[in-house]
């Protein structure tokens, strides 16, 4: 037997018991004829104690113990005399009989500790080892419990666990896919599911009623803090539904996860903002609602009074940070250049300070009135001691976007983006298509199979740039944790669907005929639902990147780089898949 007993399991009332543990050694420290070692496993730490004058040999053997050996001890549980408060076992040590190095261990590249002295790419690169630090391991645990609690859920709702397959044919819409060739076939491919899409609305076309599956997904795209190139979905498909029905129940899993795994009660139903609504007053169809900031447009009050820059703006609009008219010149001007960054892309910022006696202080003053900047403070409805930043632009949308991202880092910049504050909404009545300067064409915002509402659907002939879509995303802290819509269930829709998204009859019925055939077998109405399983983990434990929630993920460029990955294929792998590579400088 290796080990009785795991090294966070004892305590004061395990008091002289024998007990065999085994583990990693995490640290060493020598005190005149007395050796410590903290022992480590999955469970936490128990401290093992080595005395000279009991044992010299014993004592001997473990000063030569290195970090990250791989041991087993014996001995008796002991009450210590200098308590650890900071740790469970702290009240208790092991006095060592016995010793076996079951491993040797390299020194690590970096300390297995919390505050770790290693970085992201020397993390990454070593990841097995970083896993055995206690703040990686407990997102892993936290992932575990969700998709227990995911699946607990779901069953007492009626869902079907399905797993629906990873090899399956490319679609063109949405992310590019990855694709793997087939050798049985040669010169044709495989692509790896985007999402189980077209897959779950066969479930509900062969009677399933209600389906789930925790599934991985591949989506060829840029990365960033919430995306990998492969990423897990709590994927979910009802039939018989209605919008509020998916939302009803869906934010009751919401309810209950939080409430389970953070021992947060939400009981207030959750707000529902159009999209449009979102847009014109946060910039942003992810709105983070834990604090205000509200964007007022003031194109009325600004317009036409001698400043250039807004007399030719499509749009001008503005933020009331409050309380925060301390900010000096020098912290004004780095937000100045924080909104002209490349990623950003706007062409400066105007603000106005409110002062104690309510007058308005602006950068432009010059050009306005007290009058007029009165006006523009009531429009905030601003106080004194409250800073005013403005941003205008000639094309609306992208100005609000670039807004978003000043009111996103005045709120990091305040402290209003607290972590252990949740602000949960539904965001509805999405556009249906997106026009795509690159296609030149319309574009499904989400995808082909969702269905418009049904008042809107008589202007798909005429005017389908104004169809709203029955979809719907649930937002929180300004991360999009999951999104689905009510599907068409018609093959008539469905097909003139693909026609104003450009596809020929022969090219859906190429892509998409097993899917519009089955409609014709008697499709019930259905809709569903995915969460985003790693930014479900990375909200709940507070991370700022759901690459901490994964156990082996890819880097920003979307490469593995413990296992460097991707890599090359020799020669005969690329003549067995009768592939030609040909790389162009």
């Amino acid at each position: 037997m290796y080990r009785t007993h795991t090294c966070g399991e004892l305590r004061i009332s395990d008091v002289n018991k024998q007990v065999t543990l085994a583990g990693w050694v995490q640290r060493s420290r020598k005190m005149g004829g007395m050796t410590f070692i903290d022992l480590r496993d999955r469970y936490g730490i128990t401290q093992l104690v080595f005395n000279e004058e009991v044992n010299a040999d014993l004592c001997e053997q473990a000063n030569h113990l290195g970090r990250e050996y791989v041991i087993q001890v014996k001995g008796t549980v002991n009450e210590r005399y200098s308590k650890n408060a900071n740790m469970p076992t702290g009240d208790i040590e092991i006095i060592v009989s016995e010793l076996s190095v079951l491993n040797t261990a390299q020194t690590p590249p970096f300390t297995i500790e919390d505050n770790t002295d290693g970085g992201d790419d020397i993390r990454m690169k070593y990841r097995y080892l970083d896993l055995r630090r206690n703040a990686v391991r407990k997102n892993l645990e936290l992932r575990h419990k969700m998709t227990i609690e995911v699946r607990k859920y779901l069953d007492s709702q009626g869902f079907i666990e399905v797993e629906t397959p990873l090899l399956i044919g490319s679609t063109p819409e949405g992310a590019r896919d990855f694709v793997v060739p087939s050798r049985m076939n040669p010169g044709q491919f495989y692509a790896l599911p985007q999402s189980p899409q077209t897959l779950k609305q066969l479930l509900m076309v062969s009677g399933f009623d209600r389906y789930f599956q925790i599934a991985k997904c591949f989506r060829d795209e840029d990365l960033r803090a919430d995306r990998q190139p492969e990423f897990t979905q709590i994927d979910c498909e009802m039939s018989f539904v209605e919008q509020d029905d998916v939302i009803n129940l869906f934010e009751g899993m919401a309810k209950y996860l939080f409430k389970e795994l953070r021992g947060v009660e939400l009981t207030e139903p959750f707000q529902r903002m159009p999209w449009s609504e979102a847009m014109k007053y946060y910039g942003s169809d992810k709105p983070d609602l834990r604090f205000g900031m509200k964007f007022v447009e003031l194109m009325d009050i600004l317009k036409g009074h001698g400043f250039s820059v807004f007399d030719n703006a499509a749009y001008i609009g503005g933020i009331c940070a409050e309380g925060a008219a301390h900010y000096t010149r020098k912290q004004l001007d780095a937000l100045t250049e924080f909104v002209k960054k490349p990623q950003i892309g706007a062409k400066g910022m105007v603000y106005a300070r409110v002062e104690a006696d309510g007058n308005v202080k602006s950068s432009v003053d010059k050009f306005y009135s007290q009058d007029v900047l009165q006006k523009m403070k009531e429009a905030f409805g601003a106080k004194p001691g409250d800073l005013i930043l403005i941003l205008s632009g000639d094309d609306a949308m992208k100005t609000r976007k670039q807004l978003c991202e000043l009111r996103l880092e005045m709120g990091n910049q305040l402290g209003l983006r607290d972590k252990n504050k949740f602000a949960l909404l539904w965001v509805v009545d999405f556009p249906m298509f997106e026009w795509s300067d690159e296609e030149n064409r319309l574009m499904a915002m989400h995808h082909p199979f969702t269905h418009p509402k049904d008042e809107d659907i008589p202007l798909l002939d005429t005017n389908p740039e104004a169809v709203r879509a029955d979809a719907y995303d649930m937002v929180c802290n300004g991360v999009e944790l999951g999104g689905g819509s009510i599907r068409i269930h018609d093959a008539q829709l469905q097909a003139k669907m693909f026609e104003i998204l450009g596809f020929t009859p022969e090219k859906a019925q190429e892509q998409f005929g097993f899917l519009m055939n089955a409609f014709k077998f008697g499709a019930p109405p259905h809709g569903g639902l995915a969460y985003g399983l790693d930014r479900w983990v990375s909200i709940l434990a507070g991370l700022d990147s759901i690459r901490d929630c994964i156990a082996f993920p890819k880097n920003n460029s979307g490469r593995d780089v413990m296992l460097d990955a991707p890599g090359c294929l020799d020669q005969k792998q690329l003549d067995e898949l009768h592939l030609i590579v040909d790389i162009k400088e």
